[in-house]
């Protein structure tokens, strides 16, 4: 099973620790804050709702540099396979934006891991996080990536908190985008056509529809004709 088919089973919420709230940065390129302040439909939100979103869209918190590394981290964790987008081509670093905006408390983990894996980059790769091959950002997630499960997450390193939080946070965005739910095969309430009841129950049971009534109830043809009754409560349509 390859990664994106095992992260399909994990839909779980998110955790982590974090502490205040940092400030927005004003160094994001014009492309970035429309991304980021575009906002969504206000379909189903209350006004109070509604507000809270465009509010929190009128902030940014991560900077050009910080977007450019989810970008890549995200597609890391759910690349493009050939019949599905990435993370990142699906708006998931935005996602991760609002997310950080709407609870505080990720942000200091957050934004300590991505400096942490640029950090580790320089030491180990002479480069950003980024910009270094991909075979060394594999080589820098792949000791972050499976905590010790007997560990509690809060006593974990604060890197492995930050890269779980990545992938809770990536696979909720992705998996609740258009494109993860198609990737998911998820086809929600679908209408049916319905026939009655098989003809075998119906002989194993000895009974039989009224001919008059399965021509008028199970009329494919009539299906979206809204049912009449007259006022003895008889099927007219």
């Amino acid at each position: 099973m390859d990664r994106r088919e095992s992260l399909k089973s994990l839909l779980a919420g998110t955790a982590g620790a974090g502490l205040l709230l940092t400030g927005c940065n004003p160094e994001l390129s014009e492309e970035t804050q429309q991304a980021i302040a575009k906002g969504t439909s206000n379909y189903g939100r209350t006004p109070k709702e509604a507000a809270h979103d465009e509010a929190l869209n009128a902030q940014q918190f991560f900077n050009e540099h910080e977007m450019s590394t989810l970008g890549v981290l995200t597609a890391l964790i759910l690349p493009n396979n050939g019949t599905h987008k990435s993370a990142a081509e699906v708006g998931v670093p935005e996602f991760i934006e609002f997310m950080a905006k709407e609870i505080p408390s990720f942000q200091l983990t957050l934004r300590g891991g991505l400096a942490w894996l640029d950090h580790q980059s320089n030491k180990q790769f002479g480069t950003l996080f980024k910009d270094t091959a991909e075979e060394n950002q594999h080589a820098l997630l792949e000791p972050i990536s499976y905590p010790d499960l007997e560990v509690p997450s809060s006593q974990r390193p604060l890197e492995v908190q930050f890269f779980s939080l990545m992938r809770n946070l990536t696979c909720t965005g992705y998996f609740t985008s258009e494109e993860g739910i198609k990737d998911l095969g998820y086809k929600g309430n679908q209408p049916n056509v319905w026939d009655g009841v098989p003809q075998e129950v119906l002989d194993q049971h000895g009974v039989a529809y009224d001919p008059e009534w399965i021509a008028r109830c199970v009329d494919q043809s009539q299906r979206n004709v809204t049912a009449e009754w007259d006022d003895d409560k008889n099927l007219i349509t």
